[in-house]
């Protein structure tokens, strides 16, 4: 489980908080033939994101548009936060049959500037 305080620590030890890195979902799925390891399946660009109070958590979602969202989008609030915002959850929809994901790492793209939630489903 990953929270607020940890992807703002992580955007910038990985990354230096550069702005126009683009914030995507690293799908990854279990190998069948050893449940242990996790396999790539692919990368959606996050398009919206919204902070819930009440189930005190980040949610990031994937939704069909062209939006993108950027680390220059979400820090600067994130930054200014209250304390206890910093202990919600991060999560990400997918769609309908895969939402609410935990977040299980961070990573980045440098040649893409991507900067990239992984997700297991």
């Amino acid at each position: 489980m990953k929270v607020v305080i940890d992807l703002i620590e992580d955007i910038r030890e990985a990354i230096g908080n550069a702005e126009d890195y683009v914030l995507t979902a690293g799908l990854l799925k279990e190998d069948t033939n050893d449940p242990a390891k996790l396999l790539y399946a692919g990368e959606a660009k996050l398009t919206s994101f919204q902070l819930d109070e009440t189930k005190r958590v980040l949610v990031f979602s994937i939704e069909n548009s062209k939006d993108e969202i950027t680390v220059g989008e979400i820090i600067p609030p994130l930054l200014i936060a209250d304390m206890d915002v910093m202990m919600y959850e991060v999560r990400v929809n997918v769609n309908a049959q895969y939402s609410d994901m935990e977040v299980v790492g961070f990573g980045k793209n440098d040649e893409e500037r991507r900067y990239v939630f992984f997700i297991k489903i």
